[in-house]
């Protein structure tokens, strides 16, 4: 590859086409993390901590409050699963609200929500009361859900988008491993106080979550859209891996607002752009191809997420034990901390992998494994199910397909889902966009953790895990088919990977020879074999 006669002063149109096609075919030093933009994602997402807490702490806490209250079976599914449903209101509302008041204000309230849901849910005298408490938690966690990944890719370099917009989800699983823990230091206390202890220090976190949140700076693209340019401007120094990184970052996002270029960023406010006007206009009545691709992606992957049953496993992990042959309580909950475990330290593994090997290669991976897994744990508990005998090997294999399960689904399925939603969709309709994807996400979430006795009373423990490795070998085709890879890209240049559905890849092809081949007719570049591949 050589380089034509450019000079850092010509004024060339294509020149940041041909950067980025220079960016697609050559091997790019990869720069030092940001620290600033590290530690604002670390903040954002620890708000899935609530999440993940309330996931973790309701597996084992519903056994107790089956136990004290004296409730159903379907009361103990309506308690566990409404949680996701109640959700929805907060990720609706939450797209309107972190355009209107902004990403960070947004987390506060998630926080402050979640802290009055808690604090309801350890004073419940009776069921009722506790599903008070269930649907004000639910709210916060809805607005935790739909903010923590879009602040955090809205504020990442490209280099490491996908490390830092994983961080919701590793949150989620440390947040789920701390339910885990909780269940198993309050067993000890008597039944009336042991599930209330469990339910009501979720409050504790919260608070200090709240707290630290107000310390971050705001989204840079909120600012944008709000005309608030200077200050977009220092957030962009601090966060991007470079001063060029952060002009052109800046540059990218006055284009996607649009803000003409020559307006001046050291004005501080010139006319607002946006509180979300028109969004679901653009999103849902006229999209264009790009969206309308974009949302069939973003809502889809959240579908196969959860429609894969990895609630069900969470959330009734003492149950799956229980039926697969284990019968000490004790036994039961260590073996859900080992299914925590195994979720955190895998999701951290993902979280090293997402910028280097890229979201469809290890997504890909993650629900084959996931497919393998839960067809096998399908066939284990068939086995116990229909033996007379206790069968080791088959208790055995159903554990470790357990463990295998969610360590798949961590590598991959989990922490893309929200890497992936997070930085597809324009400027505009980010915030909808994702809360869309969210609520998505929770309805299916609601269904299945609330049907999922019925279902395996109804089609068997084993026959309920062969339809979910169905509907995951579903979610693969979908997957492979219509989702391009999006590492490397800036968020203003990803509607280019959208628009052709299950042509993505000879589109994006025409369009790499379109912006090399005006590279080459500008002088600026010529092109060797290698750009070809």
């Amino acid at each position: 590859m050589a380089t034509g006669q450019n000079t850092e002063g010509d004024a060339n149109p294509s020149q940041p086409a041909l950067d980025r096609t220079l960016a697609d075919f050559d091997p790019v030093k990869k720069p030092k993390r940001n620290k600033f933009a590290f530690a604002c994602a670390i903040l954002a997402s620890m708000t899935s901590v609530l999440l993940g807490y309330d996931i973790g702490v309701m597996s084992g806490a519903n056994i107790y409050i089956q136990d004290d209250l004296k409730i159903s079976d379907l009361q103990v599914a309506l308690l566990v699963g409404t949680l996701n449903l109640y959700s929805l209101v907060g990720s609706a509302a939450a797209g309107r609200t972190s355009d209107r008041i902004g990403r960070r204000y947004t987390i506060v309230m998630a926080g402050a929500i979640f802290f009055l849901g808690s604090i309801l849910m350890g004073f419940a005298t009776n069921y009722a009361f506790l599903m008070v408490g269930r649907f004000v938690a639910g709210v916060g966690v809805g607005y935790a859900l739909m903010i923590a990944p879009v602040y955090t890719a809205e504020v990442s370099p490209a280099s490491s988008r996908g490390f830092l917009t994983s961080f919701p989800e590793v949150f989620i699983n440390a947040g789920i491993l701390l339910g885990y823990v909780s269940n198993y230091a309050f067993s000890k206390l008597p039944t009336n106080l042991g599930w209330r202890f469990m339910l009501g220090i979720g409050a504790i976190p919260s608070v200090f979550l709240a707290l630290v949140v107000l310390g971050m700076p705001e989204s840079p693209r909120w600012l944008v859209m709000q005309g608030r340019l200077g200050e977009a401007r220092k957030v962009l120094d601090k966060t991007s891996d470079s001063k060029e990184e952060s002009q052109q970052r800046l540059s990218d996002i006055k284009e996607a607002a649009g803000i003409p270029q020559d307006c001046n960023d050291d004005i501080v406010h010139v006319q607002k752009q946006s509180h979300g006007e028109g969004v679901w206009k653009e999103l849902l009545i006229y999209p264009t191809p790009a969206v309308r691709h974009i949302l069939i992606c973003g809502i889809g992957i959240h579908f196969f997420q959860q429609a894969s049953g990895i609630d069900a496993v969470v959330l009734y992990s003492p149950r799956i034990f229980e039926k697969a042959g284990i019968t000490s309580s004790n036994d039961k909950l260590l073996a859900t901390v080992a299914v925590g475990f195994t979720k955190t330290v895998f999701i951290l593994v993902a979280t090293f992998l997402l910028d280097r090997i890229g979201r469809r290669p290890l997504l890909l991976s993650s629900v084959g494994g996931m497919v393998l897994s839960l067809a096998t744990l399908g066939f284990g508990l068939t086995m116990i199910d229909h033996s007379d005998e206790k069968l080791p090997w088959a208790v055995a294999l159903s554990i470790a397909m357990v463990l295998a399960y969610v360590s798949f689904f961590s590598i991959g399925m989990g922490p893309i889902t929200w890497v992936y939603s997070s930085e597809i969709f324009p400027l505009k309709l980010r915030a909808q966009g994702t809360s869309m994807g969210v609520a998505v996400n929770r309805v299916t979430s609601g269904v299945i953790s609330t049907t999922f006795i019925l279902l395996y009373k109804a089609i068997t423990i084993g026959g309920s895990f062969f339809l979910f490795a169905g509907v995951a070998a579903v979610g693969w085709l979908f997957f492979y088919a219509c989702l391009p890879e999006t590492r490397g890209r800036t968020l203003e240049d990803m509607e280019v990977l959208f628009g052709s559905f299950f042509k993505w890849r000879s589109a994006l092809k025409d369009e790499q020879r379109k912006e090399v081949s005006s590279g080459e007719n500008g002088g600026q570049i010529q092109m060797g074999t290698k750009a070809q591949e």
